[in-house]
């Protein structure tokens, strides 16, 4: 088919096509050495389009390490979300499920290298992803890899090193861009899944069609949906065990609450497209949209000691909750998300050395809570049980203008790419109040009866409002090949933000080729993550049960501007700033066998967090009945040192293909100094520095001959630390060393219809109890790093054509 000239010069800027002209392969495809002789396949030839600007970069070649992801590697994994495919594909990857803790429950934390979620950026086809509205544990906030549906991904690329000198805020850890299904034919794919103590169960249906425009471009539409029911992993709580003792007349349910995954539906759609307007102009645009809604559980409130729900007092004569919670009450937490990215844009050449690009993107998240099963006890009997708890919004707006230049120095064989170009972005948080029950303080406050809808209070009036923030950039990014072993990159950014002023960013890169196939390269590089509106601005209610006490406390977190967090020592916020320096060994051979070796140290200063917690100050105004406050504060400096392996094998095995992959990373970040390194907050330092594993690792073997496929995957996660999370008093328990076994099978029935059956945790492996949570009901720790719900078995039908 004819390709035009400049589908062909773009395809070259993005380093989709070599330079001679053929589509450049993904993973597993033929390469060459660069001494020309035919090397085996191996993992290190995929082009790739993040952490470089030049043409024609595969993996193997790159000047920081990158990992290319394939859709055959996504569907390896059993998960619509994608949070849960890169922490089984990611060594470096962590994300946490999180049960019974408010928003966190449905917008999960995910980190890489054991930094900050915000610390890592997020591209989709190349372009910046939009943060979710959710500020999470510690006030991060960032982007939420679950609004984007995995059915869509052509493939993953991830950088694992600081590129905040090309992409700009938060890329400190790395990028990870997620590059869109654009080739013609349709797949339609449905599955059900469920774990091995018959709860949980998923229902899941996706399909992506796509067409080629003629010689003019493509077209891909993309619809996802997934239906997951509850788990629940909980035993009765003593105390309500004792509530039962003593009121054997009343049936208490047990368990009195649930600790596991929400109960969450969840729909996608989307399109990609790409169409030629005239051989030297492209337009080009994609969208992606989600809706979800989803429950979960709240801790339960005992009739006989939660006095500030169950008291009686004469303001309201006659009205006692026993009558209509008589065995106490578990809220339950709504949370309904609308997410919203589009992204258009025009590209072309002005000569065939000098090309453009330039694009707008709008993205959009908001988060409705809702509260039911609940009561607002000042409001004694005027109280409803059910609770509009207000929305978050996070909207964000990009336009971007992109040159590359591919530039002829005689002194040298092949040209310097010269990259440069500017961004404008515009982010606005906004807080819309919930129902006034849901924060008002009635006139039953005066007698201890608790004010605000009770589980989760809703944001109220004074909360309300909306703050943006501007940011212009400019940046270049050079490459330059000196001779035919040496490589050297450098970057520089500068940014300047309308709420703290301009940031200035660089990053120095050099790739050594030993021989045609072994190569060292390293990095040096700063890099900054600006705060956000939501972090400037915004505050926020919590609540939480005390495991000692067994009683609620509320918890506020105040703006950094707020006169009370100014009293209490709270300072305006500041960028966090990185330094990054990494070193690294690559090497593919003429037998299949490739990988890497990169070490790597990153500092980090003025780390954001929320500051230690103080009681209200006598004579102060508490109308939210806070137990304690705390604010977002520049808090203290850590350092981060670690090693990632990657290793890959393939080879013909009988009448088959056989490919194995070893993935590990080693990871420890210690806090230097700062607030959270002194006694009184002993908490902070030892969650930043154990609650993560140091050691995280997976071996993966898979085997297609004729019509079957076989897939075994072995999971390793090292130790870790968690606590109780008390308001005082926190207890600490160390959990120790997991690993699991995934196997799939899959079989192909002709050329159109295919199945596939598997086990995530074959063997129904379960953690150390957490016994510091007994009280609660808990039986495995919230805040563990992988998924402690047990064997989970699935089975999916594929329809392609």
């Amino acid at each position: 088919m004819h390709r035009s000239k400049l589908s062909r010069s773009i395809l070259l800027a993005l380093g989709l096509v070599s330079a001679g002209g053929a589509i450049a392969a993904d993973a597993g495809t033929a390469g060459t050495s660069s001494g020309g002789n035919a090397a085996a396949p191996t993992q290190l030839d995929a082009m790739l389009v993040t952490g470089t600007r030049a043409s024609n970069r595969t993996q193997f070649e790159t000047l920081a390490p990158v990992d290319v992801f394939t859709k055959q590697d996504i569907q390896s994994v059993d998960s619509t979300d994608l949070k849960d495919v890169l922490a089984q594909l990611v060594p470096s990857f962590v994300v946490q499920r999180l049960p019974m803790a408010d928003g966190q429950v449905f917008v999960r934390p995910a980190t890489l290298r054991g930094l900050s979620p915000d610390q890592t950026l997020v591209l989709v086809n190349g372009r910046r992803f939009h943060r979710s509205a959710l500020l999470g544990n510690r006030g991060a906030q960032a982007a939420d890899l679950a609004q984007i549906p995995t059915s869509a991904i052509k493939r993953i690329e991830v950088l694992r090193d600081g590129a905040s000198a090309q992409y700009g805020s938060d890329a400190i850890a790395g990028v990870i861009n997620i590059i869109l299904e654009d080739s013609p034919g349709t797949e339609i794919t449905a599955g059900y899944s469920q774990y091995a103590q018959g709860d949980g169960g998923s229902r899941d249906f996706s399909a992506r069609t796509g067409w080629a425009l003629g010689d003019y471009g493509s077209l891909a539409l993309f619809a996802e949906s997934s239906n997951s029911d509850a788990t629940s992993r909980t035993r009765q709580r003593p105390d309500a065990i004792a509530f039962q003792a003593a009121h054997p007349e009343l049936d208490v349910p047990n368990p009195v609450q649930r600790w596991g995954q929400p109960e969450l539906e969840s729909r996608r759609v989307g399109f990609n497209l790409k169409a030629n307007a005239s051989d030297t102009l492209e337009l080009y645009a994609f969208g992606l949209y989600s809706h979800s809604d989803g429950v979960s559980d709240f801790n339960w409130r005992n009739p006989d000691t939660t006095t500030g729900a169950y008291r009686t007092t004469s303001i309201f004569p006659g009205w006692n909750l026993r009558s209509l919670y008589p065995v106490g009450f578990s809220p339950q937490y709504g949370n309904t998300q609308n997410d919203l990215q589009l992204v258009a844009g025009l590209r072309g050449e002005i000569t065939p050395k000098l090309r453009w690009d330039l694009s707008a993107s709008y993205g959009r998240n908001a988060i409705d809570y809702s509260l039911d099963n609940s009561i607002n006890a000042s409001l004694g009997p005027d109280s409803p049980t059910s609770f509009d708890l207000g929305r978050l919004t996070q909207t964000e707006k990009n336009a971007n203008a992109d040159f590359n230049y591919e530039w002829d120095v005689a002194a040298l064989s092949k040209p310097v790419n010269v990259a440069f170009g500017a961004e404008f972005r515009q982010e606005t948080y906004q807080v819309r109040a919930g129902d006034p029950a849901s924060y008002a303080v009635g006139r039953g406050a005066a007698a201890g009866l608790e004010a605000n809808s009770n589980g989760a209070p809703g944001f109220s009036a004074s909360q309300a409002g909306q703050w943006s923030q501007r940011s212009k950039a400019a940046y270049v990014d050079m490459e330059v090949p000196l001779g035919e072993r040496w490589s050297i990159g450098a970057a520089g950014r500068y940014e300047d933000f309308s709420s703290f002023g301009s940031t200035v960013d660089g990053k120095l890169s050099a790739r050594f080729a030993i021989t045609p196939d072994v190569a060292l390269r390293g990095t040096l590089s700063t890099g900054f993550r600006a705060p956000t509106p939501a972090q400037l601005n915004t505050t926020s209610t919590t609540q939480g049960l005390d495991t000692r006490t067994l009683q609620i406390f509320t918890s506020g977190r105040l703006s950094p501007s707020d006169p009370l967090a100014q009293l209490l020592g709270a300072k305006p916020l500041t960028p966090e700033e990185s330094r990054t320096a990494s070193l690294g060994l690559t090497w593919r051979t003429e037998l299949g066998l490739s990988g890497s070796v990169d070490v790597y140290r990153i500092t980090l200063s003025d780390r954001f967090s929320q500051s230690a917690s103080f009681a209200i100050p006598a004579g102060t105004p508490n109308p939210l009945g806070y137990t304690s406050v705390n604010y977002f504060t520049n808090d203290f400096d850590t350092t981060t040192t670690g090693v990632d392996v990657v290793g890959n094998y393939l080879r013909d095995l009988g009448a088959g293909r056989m490919t194995l992959t070893l993935a590990y990373n080693y990871n420890q970040t210690r806090v230097d100094n700062g607030s959270t390194s002194v006694a009184t907050n002993e908490t902070q330092r030892v969650l930043f520095e154990d609650r993560l594993p140091e050691h995280k690792g997976s071996f993966t073997g898979s085997w297609d001959v004729g019509a079957w496929s076989l897939m075994a995957r072995v999971r390793y996660y090292g130790k870790w630390t968690d606590s109780t999370g008390n308001a005082t008093g926190d207890i600490y328990q160390q959990f120790g060393a997991m690993t699991f076994l995934d196997l799939a099978v899959g079989y192909r029935i002709n050329e159109h219809h295919s199945l596939r059956v598997g086990a995530d945790n074959l063997f129904d492996r379960y953690p150390d109890e957490a016994t510091f949570q007994a009280s609660r009901g808990l039986i495995y720790s919230r805040n563990a790093p992988y998924d402690t719900d047990g064997a989970n078995v699935y089975a999916q039908y594929r329809l392609t054509f």
